[in-house]
């Protein structure tokens, strides 16, 4: 007789993992992993006086606020639980050398100032990076050959953490994937008095496709070439512990992976070596592609941001910097804080 029709016995039937998913009540209770509304991070576009605010066409529901947009913005995030946001600024002024990044009275600066004041138990993150300052789009100064000189960008980080932190931020966020600029950022804060004010470091970032809508709303795209030089090469895994590794020795307080769903083994891998928060950047491609399957009905938008955001935490990341952080804790309320 075949073995697909031979009579099944007790025994065989005694493991039944279907048990545990008879009913809701019953997958909450025994649910592995979840995701903390608490632990997840919205991005905010901030612009200068003479740019363009509103809706980015393609991020749907994602726009660039007003200083006092987006400390309105602020208040109704943290009236939904969420802990902390991303700023990106928008400045008024660009030039070679990205002063407007550590503008005293730049953009971010100011952006922090407004937002520490009218909501000062959310956690302020800044990114600090040249390419949403500089005219060229890249992330930082230019040698004679055009290419970035990765030793002078380190002191435009500097002084722009420092900015920042001096406006009050509560994390700084150096993106910029220069060699050292950990430690650079860390021993000038630490030189200034700002020895509190830790460092999230951007230090699996990959250059990737998926940034595209990112580019459209903190018009940062670079005007010749790419990234390809300072941003990591996605095949490479080995690489990225390393640079994990050497953010963690020169003083990271959080590392980031970014992207985020297409290098769900290097979140793991990373969560496995770092003895610091673990973040995920769940990138402005991946929530194109989301919105656009959904507007054309060809997917359940809720299920599939739930899906998503549960494969970050599964895999091993404490913090999720998304742009569906806002709808997410619309939907899930007080049952996941």
């Amino acid at each position: 007789m075949s073995a697909l029709l031979r009579p099944r016995t007790t025994l065989d039937l005694a493991k039944r993992p279907r048990r545990l998913r008879a009913s809701a009540a019953m997958r909450d209770l025994v649910r592995e992993r979840d995701v903390r509304i608490a632990s997840l991070v919205q991005p905010l576009f901030v612009a200068d006086t003479n740019q363009p605010r509103g809706p980015i066409a393609s991020m749907p529901g994602i726009e660039r606020y007003s200083i006092d947009g987006a400390v309105e913005e602020c208040r109704k995030l943290a009236a939904l639980g969420l802990r902390a946001v991303l700023l990106f600024g928008i400045p008024d002024f660009k030039d070679a050398t990205a002063s407007a990044a550590h503008d005293p009275s730049g953009i971010i600066a100011r952006s922090v100032e407004a937002i520490k004041s009218a909501v000062p138990d959310l956690v302020v993150i800044a990114d600090v990076c040249g390419c949403e300052y500089t005219d060229h789009g890249h992330c930082g100064i230019l040698d004679e050959r055009g290419d970035v000189d990765n030793d002078a960008t380190l002191e435009l980080l500097g002084r722009a953490a420092l900015a920042y932190a001096s406006a009050g931020v509560d994390v700084v966020a150096p993106s910029d994937m220069m060699d050292g600029r950990v430690g650079y950022v860390r021993a000038t804060l630490d030189a200034s008095g700002y020895t509190n004010v830790p460092i999230m470091s951007y230090a699996v970032k990959f250059a990737s496709a998926f940034y595209g809508p990112f580019r459209d709303a903190a018009d940062s795209a670079p005007q010749f070439g790419d990234r390809r030089s300072y941003q990591m090469d996605p095949p490479n895994a080995r690489e990225a512990l390393r640079e994990a590794l050497l953010d963690l020795d020169e003083g990271a307080d959080f590392l980031i992976v970014k992207p985020a769903l297409a290098y769900l083994d290097l979140v793991h891998a990373v969560s496995e070596v770092a003895d610091v928060p673990v973040a995920c950047y769940n990138v402005s491609g991946e929530y194109a592609m989301v919105k656009a399957a959904a507007a054309n009905g060809w997917i359940d938008e809720d299920r599939i941001v739930d899906e998503t955001l549960t494969s970050f935490v599964r895999a091993g990341a404490d913090i999720i910097i998304t742009y569906f952080a806002k709808s997410y804790a619309q939907r899930h309320g007080t049952l996941r804080r």
